[in-house]
């Protein structure tokens, strides 16, 4: 993804040959330094690796919380479509147990 941006790897940092002048770096220092880039470069791709990983965990349990809220919207519109058939069913038992009572009451 970013790897375009990168200029150099471990290796090319590892391999990289210093010309020695009179008035040169110490070799010594620059192969110090060369380490410290070694260890913070490998840091770098641990922690690119690491968010990697995260990012990727991240956005399957997305793609998980969002099944389980498309199933629950449908339970919830199956509950609600369901309610009111049982609200207008109980209502029409109601009525026909007033009129039964009623009727049979003037009988």
């Amino acid at each position: 993804m970013h790897q375009d941006k990168i200029a150099l790897t471990m290796q090319d940092i590892l391999e990289k040959e210093f010309k020695v002048d009179t008035r040169g770096y110490r070799m010594q220092e620059v192969d110090k330094f060369l380490d410290v880039i070694i260890r913070d470069y490998n840091e770098y791709n641990n922690i690119i690796r690491d968010l990697k990983d995260k990012i990727e965990s991240l956005e399957e349990e997305n793609s998980s919380l969002k099944r389980e809220v498309r199933g629950l919207r449908s339970s919830i519109e199956t509950v609600k479509g369901g309610e009111k058939e049982i609200t207008n069913v109980d209502l029409l038992r109601r009525i026909s147990n007033l009129e039964k009572i009623i009727l049979g009451k003037e009988e």
